[in-house]
This record gives C-alpha cells, structure tokens and sequence, in this order.
C-alpha cells in the first residue's frame, strides 16, 4: 500500500473539527456529509488500493467505550495503553484524557494514523498519544489496558483480533471493547459494564440512535 502523499491536507479540507456527539468534551475532524466522502474516497483513492474512510466518523462501539473511559478514568489512569484499529483516536483521546500514562493508537490506514495525529493535538494530548500503522496482531505489546471498538464487522478479521485479545488477557492486561452489537462480537466471552444510546449518521448505521455497549474481555 502507497500512502498518500498529504493526507494530513485532504483531512483538513474534507473534515470539521466538531464535538462528538457523545462525548463532546472531545473534538474530532469529521465528514458533514458520510456518502459524499465515502464516494470521493472510493473513487480517488481507490487506485492505491487505501480503505474506506473509517477515520472520518465517530462510530457508535467508539464513543461509547469513549464515554465509558471518560466517566471511569480510574480504567485509565497511569496506564500504559492501546487502542486498536482506532480510527480517528477517539477513544485513544479519551484515555489519554483520563490519564493515562501513554497511549499508542494503531491504524493501518494511512489516514488514519494522520487524523490520530491532528486529532489528539487539537484535543491536547499530543505528547501522550502514538499513532503507527504496525499490524498488532501478531505482536505483544507492552501494555495495561487494551480498548477496542467497532472491530467485529467480519468474520476473518473478528477471529484474529479476539485470540490476539484474548492471549494478552491471559497476561493480565485489561481489554475493554465497544460495540453496538455487531455480528461476530464473541459476545460468549464478555461480560457487558455499561450500555448507552449513541447518536450517529443513518447514512452509516441505518438508524439515528444506536445502542452500543462496552464490554471487558473475561477470562
């Protein structure tokens, strides 16, 4: 995969920077409109072989585990984190915002590690958030707390990420998920901390609220 030669630039100049809706204390760039860019992204960029715009919108399992980490800061608090597959870094922000220690925030996206960056500046946590676009799977990470939202969309990619989360369970790191309830969320394995009515674009999720859930990975 090549990456974009600025994707810093086309964030800024497709996106706003506009409070989430459930978690406002958190500011992310965001698409005003989901199927224009999702179509420009596609069509553009589809000749270097980068994904969909996932970076773009606050998804409902992330501002959901967002609220979550933000109204229980003792989760966060001096650890040493990571968010998974994370997008625009709203919930790495939130941990971040609730004291963690250092926050590395993973996203194969190119743009995604770029909108990670802006993002947690304009948010002001910066200094204490690391955005890469290493592969984690098939890594160990140095880590007390693992978040991860929106990430059991399909099946192959659900397999691995849960036996990566589970092995770093096995070890004594918390993992913690949001999710709205998608279709292969090992549901078999988590035990749910919290529920919430999340405001999102129908454009996305076919509905204006959806009901998202945080869940700790059990062992």
């Amino acid at each position: 995969m090549r990456a974009p030669d600025d994707p810093a630039g086309f964030i800024r100049a497709n996106t706003r920077l506009l409070p989430v809706p459930h978690a406002p204390e958190i500011r992310l760039h965001v698409a005003d409109e989901a199927t224009d860019l999702w179509q420009r992204t596609e069509e553009e960029l589809q000749a270097i072989g980068l994904p969909p715009p996932f970076w773009a919108f606050a998804w409902a399992g992330g501002q959901a585990l967002a609220r979550y980490v933000l109204d229980n800061p003792d989760v966060a608090d001096g650890a040493r984190a990571v968010d998974f597959a994370s997008g625009s870094g709203l919930v790495a922000i939130a941990a971040a915002r609730a004291g963690a220690r250092h926050v590395v925030a993973s996203d194969l996206d190119p743009f995604a590690v770029a909108a990670i960056g802006l993002n947690a500046a304009a948010n002001g946590v910066g200094d204490r958030i690391s955005a890469i676009a290493d592969d984690l799977l098939a890594t160990d990470p140095r880590a007390d707390l693992v978040l991860a939202a929106d990430v059991f969309y399909e099946r192959d990619l659900a397999e691995a990420v849960t036996a990566w989360l589970v092995r770093l369970q096995a070890r004594g790191v918390t993992v913690l998920v949001g999710d709205p309830g998608r279709t292969y969320l090992p549901r078999d394995r988590l035990d749910c901390l919290a529920t919430y009515e999340v405001p999102v674009s129908r454009a996305l999720e076919d509905s204006e609220i959806k009901r998202s859930h945080v869940w700790r990975l059990r062992g």
